[in-house]
């Protein structure tokens, strides 16, 4: 008999062991690309609508940033409601998110993950037919915003911090997030002469280009072996609030243009 390798998705609450294939496609949507969660703010909706052809059984939970959590592991200070709950086709749910009020930076943001795990019902006759049922799972940013932050984040991606500083054999950009916000990044340019040097792909999936407040990265610019002259500059996109993309440039630091 032929063994099949696997990929365990399913949650302990689910008690479940799923599969992860291809060619199969989730029914349910979530609306929105990230969450942002005012701290003043009782609570937050989150819309799912299932566009499949079968009703679906889906759990959520909210963890800090590990990928392996589950809802009996993962401990926020946020409360789902519900947490499971069936959806029929084309219907939508209300996910509501309530936050506990709990102690949490009062100067910058701080950073959850809302996870959705959608589990397709089991057709009677699956066994018979050799079918697998699969189950999704999809992660989603959970911004907590404190008040009274000292600028609108719309200003955030302006005060980004670039050097060129030298990477193994050529350079790379160093940016620096002194705001309070998480800035999402997804492109990271170097301009200089009329060439354009854009940043190495991503060694992991998941969030190279996520830069949380405070934080410090390198990336890095395979083909500039050379030290650029004159005056180049950085472009440099960025995801809103509201999902969309949003094209900047900025200048090097004066220490390093020169």
């Amino acid at each position: 008999m032929k063994k099949m390798a696997c990929r365990v998705l399913a949650t302990c609450a689910l008690g479940w062991l799923t599969l992860q294939a291809l060619t199969a496609h989730a029914g349910v949507i979530i609306y929105g690309t990230r969450v942002i969660f005012p701290a003043e703010q009782q609570e937050v909706v989150v819309r799912l609508e299932n566009k499949g052809d079968r009703p679906a059984l889906v759990q959520t939970w909210l963890d800090t940033g590990d990928v392996r959590s589950t809802p009996a592991t993962a401990q926020t200070p946020f409360t789902l409601s519900p947490p499971i709950f069936r959806i029929e086709p084309n219907q939508q749910q209300a996910l509501r998110l309530r936050y506990l009020g709990e102690t949490a930076p009062n100067d910058r943001e701080s950073l959850y993950w809302l996870n959705v795990l959608e589990v397709p019902p089991r057709s009677a006759n699956s066994e018979q037919n050799n079918q697998i049922e699969l189950a999704f799972r999809t992660r989603l940013r959970v911004f907590l915003r404190p008040p009274a932050l000292p600028y609108p984040v719309a200003s955030a991606p302006s005060k980004l911090q670039w050097q060129l500083v030298p990477h193994e054999q050529g350079y790379a950009l160093q940016a620096t997030n002194p705001t309070p916000y998480h800035i999402s990044l997804t492109s990271v340019d170097l301009l200089s002469e009329g060439r354009r040097f854009s940043k190495a792909p991503n060694k992991e999936a998941n969030d190279g280009l996520l830069m949380p407040a405070g934080d410090v990265k390198r990336f890095a610019l395979p083909l500039l072996r050379d030290r650029p002259n004159g005056t180049p500059k950085v472009e440099f996109t960025t995801v809103s609030d509201f999902g969309a993309r949003v094209r900047h440039s900025a200048s090097l630091t004066p220490s390093v243009a020169r």
